[in-house]
């Protein structure tokens, strides 16, 4: 049964079927989630879905974005309170451990997303530029670490961004099949800041 869901402005509904699309992504899967069970627990109907995102594939990649911009915000609040770069990768990786936390979240719909990709050249496409960009991220970040002198000169950030890009999407997969603890997770941690350190 749909509950009828209040008023909204265009945005603020975009907003709301994004946020209760994000929830049923990486409470379930791309695949296995239906445009009818977001309509439903969004409380509008299907052709009012529609009228904000031409596809699910469509309503995927924008939860993306979203996901993406909410995990960039807290990074970037991680920098300005952190005493320089490398402090701030620390206070990234040991935070968010919660399944609703933006770091996992984005992780989460990465693997979905590389399991359809194969069969969808656009979403492909996307998950390539993105990544990409996350990636771009993580790399300034380390070259800032260098230029404080944080991090050691010798490291390349490109490789390194990849690196914890990789990390990120071990650490999600880990919890969720139960292949590494906290305590596990954290000696990875440490073992890389040791090594970005020098």
């Amino acid at each position: 049964m749909t509950v009828a869901a209040p008023r909204m402005a265009a945005a603020d509904r975009r907003r709301h079927l994004v946020e209760t699309a994000l929830r049923l992504f990486t409470e379930g899967s791309y695949h296995g989630t239906t445009t009818a069970e977001i309509a439903r627990a969004a409380g509008v109907s299907e052709p009012i879905l529609y009228r904000h995102f031409a596809s699910k594939r469509d309503l995927y990649l924008a939860t993306l974005e979203h996901v993406w911009a909410r995990t960039r915000e807290t990074w970037e609040q991680a920098l300005d309170e952190a005493s320089d770069a490398c402090a701030a990768i620390e206070a990234i990786g040991k935070g968010h451990v919660s399944v609703r936390s933006p770091k996992l979240q984005l992780a989460e719909l990465w693997v979905q997303a590389l399991g359809e990709a194969s069969e969808d050249p656009e979403l492909k496409r996307h998950l390539r530029s993105h990544m990409r960009e996350v990636h771009d991220f993580v790399a300034n970040l380390v070259r800032r670490g260098q230029e404080q002198g944080a991090i050691a000169e010798e490291r390349d950030p490109d490789s390194e961004a990849w690196i914890m890009l990789a990390g990120g999407i071990l650490g999600m997969v880990g919890r969720r099949v139960g292949l590494l603890d906290d305590k596990e997770l954290a000696s990875i941690r440490a073992a890389r800041l040791e090594w970005l350190r020098g």
